[in-house]
């Protein structure tokens, strides 16, 4: 796929480091590790979880400091959850609402991510790149996501 990561193998990845493990937390903190890990020109990747009143809150990730909080439906990781949708964004500028948790940040992909159909939260990976995420990373993204949506019904 894309900038020549395998994303097949990056969700097998993820499947391996959970065996065993019955909570989500340490899951969700070895998945931000591993997507940092792999891919490249990444300058965050983390998760927002949403906290069951209209927001979502801050998760396990990798990178600088982030907003702890955001609003469904603002900036991109609030309109993902919001319209339960991938989020691909070429230049956060010209995206109506961004929130700039850091002001290097230029491009970003957020995946919603669920839990017995509903939206739980979301997947956010930014770079200072532009134009830094395609086609082809969003289907890849969405397959790890994937297999993380297979695990989450089975964690505490």
């Amino acid at each position: 796929m894309s900038k020549g990561t395998d994303y097949q193998l990056l969700a097998a990845q993820l499947r391996a480091l959970a065996e065993g493990e019955t909570a989500r937390l340490p899951i969700l903190a070895n998945a931000s590790a591993l997507i940092m890990e792999a891919l490249p020109d990444v300058s965050w990747a983390g998760f927002y979880l949403d906290d069951g009143a209209g927001e979502l809150v801050l998760g396990p990730f990798q990178g600088k400091v982030a907003c702890m909080r955001i609003a469904w439906g603002r900036g991109v990781c609030g309109t993902a959850a919001q319209e339960d949708a991938t989020q691909l964004v070429p230049n956060v500028h010209e995206f109506a609402g961004h929130i700039a948790c850091d002001s290097a940040s230029n491009s970003e992909v957020v995946i919603p991510i669920h839990e017995n159909g509903e939206v739980m939260g979301v997947l956010d990976l930014d770079s200072t790149s532009l134009v830094r995420f395609d086609e082809d990373d969003a289907a890849g993204l969405e397959l790890f996501v994937g297999a993380l949506e297979e695990l989450l019904p089975n964690l505490r």
